[in-house]
Order: C-alpha cells, then structure tokens, then sequence
C-alpha cells in the first residue's frame, strides 16, 4: 500500500472578492442591524440563495411531479433533484421581486416549499423573524433583490470553494462569540487532517475503501468538509461517511446545509449534546476530528440543564462507560470530549483534539484531570501534542494545542509522547480577523507534520517515555521534636487549637450570649455548654498565666508531670493533651520523640509533598534533593486504591512549556537605568506640555 503523502496542498482558491460582495449586502440592512448582527441576515440568505441555484437545474421537473402528485414521496423527490432536498413552491427569490408588497407572505411560503431537512436549517437561523424584521425596515426587498442576482450554481461553485466563501463570512460572523464555539479556521483543520493521515493510515488508499469521520463538537462542520476534501483527493474511490452531533442551533444548521450540498447522509448529522448522548452507539468511527469549547461546565450551576445528570449517569456505567478513565472537574468539559473520542474509534482508530493548555496540567495527584492524563498514558493513547502559536483563531488569542490520539501507534511510537513546539511556526495575515492575526500557510503545514513525521529530537521536536509525565506524591517529614515551655505567645498559640476552642470560645459565647433572634437547638446547646465549661477555661488560662517562664523542656516526658501538676483537676486527660501540644514548638535541639515500640515519631506539622517520577527510586530522589538540605527527613508514600473513598498518590501532568523553557539572561542594571531614563523623561517632557498648554 502507497504512503500518504502529506504534502498535498488544495489550489489555492480566492473566493475575496465574491465573499466581499455578498457581506456588502450588508449594507442595505444597516439601518434595521448592529454590524456584530449581518450575519444574521447574511448566513441563511446565502444558504437559501446556495440552495436554489443547486436546484434551479431540476425545479420544473420537481413542480410538475408535485402539482400531478402532491404526496410525493420525499426520497423520491431526492432522486429527481440529485439531492436530499427540494423546493416544491413556485417561488425563487427572482420570482418574489415581482411582487414587492407581498414580498415577505410570499418569501414565507417559499421557505415552506422546502423540504423539511431545508426548513429545520432556516428555523434554527430564525428566518422567518429575520424575514419581519426586513419587512418592517422595508429593507427586505433589496437584500432579496440582491441575493436573487448572486450566481452560486453548483457549476461555478463546487463544494470545497463554497466552503470557502463560508468559512470567510462565517469568520466575520462569529469571530466575537465564546472561545472554543462554533468555528475552527480551515488552516488549523488542514494541519490536524496531515498529523492524522501522516502515520498509520496506508489503507485508506484501498480501492472502495469506507472511512468514517466523526466530530462530536462539529460547529458548522468545517473540519468534516476538510476531512472529506483530503480523504477523497488520496482515494477518490473511497466512501467516506461524515457523522456530527453540534448542540448549538445556529451553527448546526449552517453545518447541515453543507452536507446536503456535499450530499451527505443527513441523519448522521445530529442536533445533540454531546455529554448528554451518543447519537450513534454502535458505530466505531476511522477518525475523530474536533475542537470541543474551551473551559466550559458540564456540572454546576453554570452547566445546561441536564448535562451534569446525564454525565454522571454516563460515568456509573463503569468501563462501559463514555468516560471510563473518570470525571474532570465540573468547570471543564474538554477531558470528557477526549475520553468520548478514543471510546469511539475503532481498533485502528486515530484522532485529532484541539485543547486549550488547561487539560494538560490542571487538578492534583488524586484530581479527574490527573487521573485522565495517567489513564492515557498508561493505555499508550497519547501519540503527540502539538504547541500552536496564538492568535489563530476568530475568537481566542489564547495558546491551544493539538492532542493526536491513537489506537495503531507504530512500533516506533510505542511507549512515547511527541511534545512538538509550533509555536512560532506561523504567517501573518495581511489583514487581522477578529482576533485571528496569524495562519498556517502550506509551508508552516508541511513543516509541521514534517516534525511530526521525522519523530526526531531536536529544538522543536521531543521524545519522552510515557513514564516522564507519570508522578508518585510523596509525604516528607522531620522527626517530631518539640520543646515546651509557658509563655504569652506559646497560650495564645494553644488557644486557636480546634479540641480548646470546642470547650470554651471566648468569640462565639459573647456572640451567642448577645444574639437579638432567638437561638436554635443547636446553639441553645452549644451555649448552655460554654456557659457550664468557662469557670474551668478561666481557672486554665490564670493558673498557666501565673506559670509563665523562659524556662523551656526538651521533651514530653520532661514536661507532662509539670503541667499535671500545674492543671490538676481543672480539665480532663483529653482537653489535657491538646493544651500540651499547643504549648509547644518545633526544635531541632530537642529530644526525638518515639512510640511505645520505640520507633520514631513524625512531625505533621513538617509534612511537605515531593513529586517524583514513577521510575525514579525514592532513595536515589531523597539523596539527591532533600537529604542534602533536612538531613533527617524521611519519605512516605500511602496510596490505598482498596478504600471506599481511594487513596490516591499516583497521577501525571503534561507541564508543555516548561519542556521547552529557554533560559533569557535578564537586561543590565546599566541597560534597565537607560530605559527609565528614557521613559522619566518622556513622561517630564509629556506633562509639561500638558500642563503648558493651559
């Protein structure tokens, strides 16, 4: 079987000039729409307008059968228009110009002329509010007039170049919407689409071969209709079946009218959640393709209604489950796209996920994130993760990163991580685009997956073992060793204990004692109970205040027949115990302090966490990064998968920059008192003639 070649480019194709002339309609609505609302208008008469002219071919063939069969069956009509739709109305926009003051009854009941799949798209696009508002600016006869004069037949227009014109216009109309939302630009989806086919992929070349493609976050399906254009340009033989769940109306139906022009099965094309339900369980998918939303909740408060019950009732199926490795925190959905992306593939399955930073790093040791990371890992999913450069995208300057997923790793891969620095990899536009300032030309694509594919080390490209990124959390403690003594300091300290301010808080008494509603059972109780305890507090504090020295004990056993004698009869053994150790304080000089089988007792108070690499021994660790600085501390590592509730200490992180952190020698004192100067006198030279000028 041939190898891919990776390097295959489209014709470029330069729809400037047509996307311009239709956004330029936008001129005639400017008294009834703010600028950020052209695309309301814009979008789904383009789409209607799309439609017709892909129609116009077989319309009268379509009238005839309707008027001679008006129950035609729909799949019937299908076979006659070459598509999974048809207008059986009289009307097209050219027609509805000819009778300007009915023009929006009529446009209404040429919308209700499509076929239902058509009329589903313009409900979710809000047509027919768009259609009064027009008519109320009286500006709806002009922007039909216009659009009724725009040629996008089939004939001048394939596919891929409408999908251009498009990603243009959708590009101006959604660049301020959340991050993450609705649109990835066709740039970035070209690079994911050659990371995906570089490896493991020689049998898509196959004569008649079916290749399936799922995007479980599609948007208006730019990165299916990509998918597609490659995959059919390496084997233009093959089947390729494109499936996508989008929860989002707008950006669903804008996505729907792209697969009924590229003739797609429209049923696998759903408007679903994605965390609330799979649309096709028993289907296994090639390939995975998407750019989930960043940061956004599936629990919560913030959540849609519905999606934290269906997660978690997801998540109780087990290792059947959408989410076998775990839950991510509730604040970020993005680890629960990727664990549904493997769930999915088939056994040679590969995807490609566009994440913000978040998921590579975030929770600690025992966190879903954590957990998540490890399970990839340990499965040898986690193929390579790309650094892209930012400023890509329509509605997020934020730094992103390509995760390629796979189940057919090659012999070469196994058991590693590619981290591929592209961060500075990348072309400016001429002209930004919301906050899209730069693009991945060809050239910074070829050089990319060409990193991709040398699977060598160098400035931009690393291999690590699957192992360097997982971690064991480690308690480190000091011997417990305390000296003891009665100062001022050292009863205040004792005070704050929890077990102290139990028996008797000075605070929350005086609080209760004044309280202007009348207390609850609980604080009826609690007060009765302070009140019953403070002639003993009082008695402790003036016979420990009648006791304070500079005198100081090294050990417990030295001090404890002190403070008996000091307390006797005052307070019980247990209270006892708590306003000894409050008394005291971590000393070096003091006596190490052991149990009754003479082992060495351990000082919580010391405890700090070290993190060390799975492979790594603890000893060898010890020896090299804490030993040399606390002689004494000892390592202790307690993890108890068993418990109901885990006991978890092993996790892993994926810490991407600070891979590729490159050391920056600081400026000079000498360079730095240069640059305040200039500024000092700047900031002189601007106040002056500020406050000259009046």
């Amino acid at each position: 079987m041939a190898q891919i070649d990776t390097t295959w480019e489209e014709k470029p194709i330069d729809i400037t000039k047509e996307a311009n002339f239709i956004w330029s309609i936008a001129n005639k609505i400017r008294a009834a729409y703010m600028p950020d609302k052209y695309g309301d208008v814009i979008i789904p008469m383009t789409i209607i307008r799309r439609f017709e002219c892909a129609l116009k071919p077989t319309k009268e063939k379509v009238l005839k059968q309707f008027k001679e069969m008006p129950e035609y069956p729909a799949v019937a009509f299908y076979k006659i228009t070459g598509y999974q739709f048809y207008n059986t109305s009289n009307f097209d926009l050219t027609e509805l110009c000819n009778d300007p003051d009915n023009i929006a009854e009529n446009f209404k009941s040429y919308i209700a002329g499509f076929s239902a799949d058509v009329q589903e798209i313009l409900k979710q696009l809000d047509m027919g509010a768009q259609i009064d508002k027009m008519n109320e600016k009286d500006c709806l006869y002009p922007v039909v007039k216009a659009f009724s004069e725009l040629d996008l037949s089939v004939e001048h227009f394939d596919s891929i170049k409408m999908g251009y014109i498009f990603e243009n216009l959708i590009g101006r109309f959604y660049q301020n919407v959340d991050a993450g939302q609705f649109y990835t630009g066709r740039d970035i989806i070209k690079l994911c689409v050659s990371l995906l086919l570089a490896e493991g992929c020689e049998d898509i070349t196959e004569k008649n071969k079916i290749v399936t493609v799922i995007d479980q976050a599609c948007g208006t399906g730019g990165m299916l209709s990509t998918a597609y254009t490659y995959l059919k340009h390496y084997n233009p033989t093959a089947s390729v079946h494109l499936y996508g769940q989008e929860m989002m109306g707008e950006s669903y139906a804008i996505g729907l009218a792209e697969m009924l022009i590229k003739n797609q099965n429209i049923d696998n094309f759903k408007l679903a959640d994605t965390l609330k339900e799979d649309c096709f369980p028993d289907r296994k998918m090639r390939f995975v393709l998407e750019n989930p939303p960043f940061g956004t909740p599936w629990g919560g408060k913030d959540a849609k209604t519905g999606q934290e019950e269906a997660v978690k009732a997801e998540y109780a199926k087990g290792e059947d489950s959408r989410w076998p490795a775990g839950l991510p925190s509730s604040g970020d959905s993005q680890l629960l796209f990727v664990q549904s992306a493997l769930v999915k593939l088939e056994d040679n399955g590969r995807a490609a996920i566009i994440e913000n930073g978040s998921p590579l790093f975030t929770g600690n040791t025992s966190s879903g994130e954590s957990q998540i990371r490890k399970w990839l890992l340990e499965n040898d999913y986690l193929e390579a993760i790309v650094a892209m450069p930012t400023d890509l995208f329509y509605n997020t300057g934020i730094a992103t990163y390509i995760w390629i997923l796979s189940k057919n790793k090659s012999e070469k891969r196994r058991g590693k991580v590619q981290l591929i620095d592209a961060t500075n990899i990348y072309s400016k536009l001429r002209k930004p685009l919301g906050n899209k300032k730069n693009e991945f030309s060809p050239e910074n694509r070829k050089q990319i997956t060409k990193l991709y594919t040398d699977f060598s080390e160098n400035d931009l490209s690393q291999i690590h073992d699957n192992n360097e990124f997982i971690y064991r959390e480690y308690n480190v403690m000091q011997p417990l060793q305390r000296d003891y003594g009665i100062t001022e300091e050292r009863i205040q300290n004792m005070l704050q204990n929890k077990s102290v301010k139990n028996f008797y808080d000075e605070v929350k008494a005086t609080e209760l004692e004044n309280s202007e509603t009348k207390l609850n059972s609980r604080d009826s109780k609690k007060l009765a109970k302070y009140r019953n305890n403070k002639a003993a507090y009082d008695e402790m504090l003036s016979v420990l205040r009648d006791h304070i020295s500079d005198q100081l004990w090294m050990s417990p056993e030295a001090f404890e027949p002190i403070l008996e004698k000091i307390l006797d009869g005052i307070i019980d053994k247990k209270l006892f115990n708590k306003v000894m150790d409050g008394l005291s304080k971590m000393d070096k000089k003091a006596e190490v302090q052991h149990d009754r089988k003479g082992n060495i007792i351990y000082d919580k108070d010391t405890s700090d966490t070290e993190i060390v690499n799975i492979d790594e021994n603890i000893d060898d660790y010890m020896k090299k990064e804490v030993l040399p600085f606390v002689p004494d501390a000892k390592a202790f590592f307690e993890e108890d998968l068993g418990k109901k509730k885990p006991v978890i200490k092993t996790g892993a992180e994926i810490p991407f920059t600070r891979y590729f952190y490159k050391y920056q020698k600081p400026k000079s004192s000498q360079k730095l008192a240069e640059e305040i100067g200039k500024l000092e006198k700047s900031i002189s030279q601007s106040m002056s003639e500020l406050f000259d000028g009046e």
